[in-house]
């Protein structure tokens, strides 16, 4: 009864809205339930988060988005400066936008991917530690091309996990 009422929502807007404005993006199953997000902005995502061993693979918005926001999707941190450094936050508990949900999973050399402007970025974990959530993650900015995942840790209340990664090398 649930998808018959999804499906005729969904019929709904693609009638009353142009399609160039309606999008309908894929989001993961809960319960066998289908869920969906409708950006009625039609704005494009500024990159796409791809971890294989998580099964992870989300979107995220630029800095200056709307849609930049743990609340919706997986957030880039203001401190980024994407190549050089890129920080990107979710929740970690139940639910839909818990993206990082299994992110305590990741061990050292694990790849990542990011995909931006329709290129790929491959890095692979180099540190995984605990720090105190006050706002601040102590990282070494004297190397380039780092991308840091962070969530809120799953094992000690008041800390973040932090999983620094570095790019990969050219073949």
């Amino acid at each position: 009864m649930i998808k018959k009422i999804y499906l005729l929502l969904i019929l709904f807007l693609m009638i009353l809205l142009p399609t160039s404005i309606l999008k309908i993006a894929d989001s993961p199953k809960e319960n066998n339930r289908t869920s969906f997000s409708i950006n009625l902005l039609g704005e494009r995502p500024y990159g796409n988060l791809s971890i294989k061993k998580l099964n992870l693979n989300e979107d995220f918005y630029s800095i200056n988005s709307p849609q930049n926001t743990v609340e919706k999707h997986v957030t880039i941190i203001k401190e980024s400066n994407f190549p050089n450094l890129l920080v990107l936050a979710a929740h970690s508990g139940e639910g839909n936008i818990a993206y990082f949900e299994k992110l305590n999973n990741l061990k050292i050399n694990d790849e990542i991917i990011i995909s931006h402007n329709n290129k790929k970025y491959y890095y692979y974990v180099k540190e995984i530690w605990e720090e105190k959530k006050d706002g601040y993650i102590n990282l070494n900015k004297d190397n380039n091309n780092q991308l840091v995942l962070t969530t809120c840790s799953p094992n000690h209340k008041g800390y973040q996990l932090v999983i620094n990664c570095l790019e990969k090398e050219s073949n």
